[in-house]
């Protein structure tokens, strides 16, 4: 799948947000070791605290199905700022992938590519354990 492919998917997935309180649809497509994508968007509740983050939904419906190595994920907001991942949301990246590729978009398609350590420089992780 090509990178424009995949910030298509992510793009796609504004569209399904359920955000009727922030107003602020995000969506993500992420991208499996072997090709698979999973997508995923924004579920928020009028109790905040439940509300899931689009790259939450699409890693945890990977790892339900059993794929845990991940290539890359296009995370698309609707602003005109580009959508990085949330604190908990980069923690759960670092579970799973910490070399995976971020690529955070705009409301325009725009692109901004990041590592997990540019965004997350002192993660908490197994070792630590």
């Amino acid at each position: 799948m090509t990178e424009k492919e995949l910030c298509q998917k992510a793009m796609d997935m504004l569209a399904r947000s359920y955000s009727p309180y922030s107003h602020f649809a995000v969506g993500a497509a992420l991208e499996c070791e072997d090709g698979t994508v999973f997508t995923g968007c924004n579920i928020e509740n009028a109790a905040f605290s439940p509300t899931v983050c689009a790259e939450r939904t699409a890693i945890f419906k990977a790892v339900s199905e059993g794929y845990t190595k991940f290539r890359r994920i296009a995370i698309a907001g609707s602003s005109e700022d580009f959508c990085v991942p949330c604190g908990v949301c980069r923690q759960v990246i670092r579970e799973f992938a910490p070399e995976l590729e971020i690529i955070c978009l705009n409301n325009k398609g725009e692109a901004k590519h990041f590592t997990l350590p540019q965004l997350l420089p002192h993660g908490f992780g197994g070792e630590f354990l």
